[in-house]
């Protein structure tokens, strides 16, 4: 957690500080991050979509990067196609995860101190992980 005043990228470094062992997979929204990872994390597969207005880099025709491979990918069988290739239809579930956070312990945080706000945010995180292991409602088909 940060101040409203600092910005995703300024604290990448910092959270990747706290990653212990190593990091398979990256799945990101646009962010600027992915030369960071490959420098801290060995063979990462660094997964965040190209925007709409993207092109080809100037080398694409010769040494393609994975950015060109994406770009290319997306304009042959288009962006749900890659997602499913990619397999970045997966950061959904975080996504999900907070819209539930957000849902069950609410939108904002009570205390005003940011150390009392992490605090706050790590007792949310423990309620809900002790929700889930209480287990999930299991639907059964009922035959007609």
């Amino acid at each position: 957690m940060t101040e409203d005043n600092v910005g995703d990228p300024t604290v990448v470094p910092d959270m990747l500080d706290q990653v212990r062992g190593p990091v398979a997979t990256f799945l990101g929204d646009g962010t600027l991050v992915g030369q960071e990872l490959a420098d801290r994390f060995e063979g990462i597969e660094v997964i965040i979509p190209p925007p709409k207005t993207a092109s080809l880099g100037p080398e694409s025709a010769t040494a393609p990067s994975a950015r060109d491979w994406d770009i290319l990918a997306i304009q042959k069988n288009g962006r749900m196609s890659w997602q499913k290739q990619t397999g970045y239809g997966r950061r959904s579930r975080g996504e999900t995860l907070m819209g539930r956070f957000k849902q069950v312990i609410g939108t904002t945080l009570r205390s005003r101190k940011l150390n009392n706000q992490r605090t706050e945010a790590k007792l949310g995180a423990a309620v809900l992980n002790t929700m889930t292991t209480l287990g999930r409602a299991t639907f059964k088909k009922v035959s007609a």
